[in-house]
């Protein structure tokens, strides 16, 4: 696969990640409702660094990560946003998922279709795929209406294998996504 460059969507500048991104992704991270779902809980400081290590490998693997997200006007860090190896679900592999971390006072703006528009514009127009998914619990129904709005539809329902939560995995084909004809 083709490193993840950045662009920019109408509100958004989805962009690669660098180390000085740290203080500001740990402050986003650090709220707890960022991560309600899988966690319950905010990431501290060695999380969010672990994250971002990861983050900065898979784009000098040119893996697919989700781009740090930035909004256009004023350039603030709300989260992430974009196409992931969902490797903690071995029964779906192989695959790429579309997904979103955005802080709450940014949620219901409609932010992540449009980062998800934007991303499996990307996945299918650059990188080639035939299919994305996408993965959520269930009690996340916000989530789950991004997925819906995207086009994406549920193929099944399964469980962690590590946190034994239930799971439900959303697909779409490039044949649907060309078909529906939404753009970012």
């Amino acid at each position: 696969m083709r490193p993840m460059a950045g662009f920019m969507t109408e509100r958004l500048v989805l962009r690669p990640w660098t180390d000085e991104d740290l203080e500001a992704l740990a402050a986003v991270f650090s709220v707890p409702e960022v991560w309600r779902f899988p966690l319950g809980r905010g990431l501290d400081r060695d999380e969010t660094r672990r994250f971002l290590d990861r983050a900065l490998a898979a784009q000098a693997s040119g893996s697919p990560f989700p781009w740090a997200a930035e909004e256009r006007d004023g350039g603030r860090l709300i989260g992430y946003v974009g196409l992931a190896v969902p490797a903690f679900l071995p029964e779906i592999m192989p695959a790429v998922e579309v997904g979103w971390r955005l802080v709450p006072d940014r949620w219901g703006r409609g932010l992540a279709t449009e980062g998800g528009r934007a991303s499996l514009a990307h996945g299918f127009g650059v990188l080639g795929l035939e299919e994305i998914v996408s993965i959520y619990q269930p009690e996340n129904v916000a989530s789950g209406q991004v997925m819906a709005r995207l086009g994406m539809r549920v193929e099944r329902d399964t469980t962690d294998p590590v946190r034994g939560d239930a799971l439900r995995v959303l697909r779409i084909r490039r044949d649907e996504w060309e078909a529906a004809g939404v753009r970012p």
